[in-house]
């Protein structure tokens, strides 16, 4: 793990960043829209919705944690979404996965944040098996509920 660093990504990192973006996605079963990827990031950063962290591997991007900022109205404090977590396949079985999770927990402890959320697919055992060995807990109290707004 030498050679493996993990940074803020700031505007300049868009280029090296929609790729990863873009195969994350399409690991949920989206297409690939690199465009589309560059954009939605980009928006991001410009509006300052979002904190990425970006994993090097020798000075070859190969994963990102997406963080969105939200509140808790109950403990009246910030709390963050962990939304995206991806490694590429080719720094998979390094320890990069951890080492985004760990720093977005740093990043949440310094803006005195309450929590840290995320959310994964069912099926995404590997996944589940990450968050567990680093200390996240499922939870047991509430379920999830989504409402799909129709497109107009």
């Amino acid at each position: 793990m030498n050679n493996i660093t993990i940074r803020q990504a700031v505007l300049s990192d868009i280029d090296a960043l929609a790729p990863l973006f873009d195969g994350y996605r399409q690991f949920y079963g989206r297409g690939s829209d690199l465009r589309a990827a560059r954009e939605f990031l980009s928006a991001r950063f410009n509006h300052g919705e979002s904190v990425v962290f970006i994993a090097h591997d020798a000075n070859v991007p190969v994963g990102f944690a997406q963080l969105y900022p939200s509140f808790s109205s109950v403990s009246l404090a910030r709390t963050f979404v962990l939304n995206d977590l991806f490694v590429h396949e080719s720094g998979r079985r390094k320890g990069i996965g951890s080492l985004l999770l760990a720093a977005a927990v740093e990043f949440g402890k310094s803006l005195d944040a309450v929590r840290l959320s995320l959310s994964t697919a069912v099926s995404n055992e590997e996944a589940q098996a990450l968050y567990r060995s680093a200390g996240w807990q499922r939870d047991e109290q509430f379920f999830v509920y989504h409402y799909a707004i129709p497109a107009q």
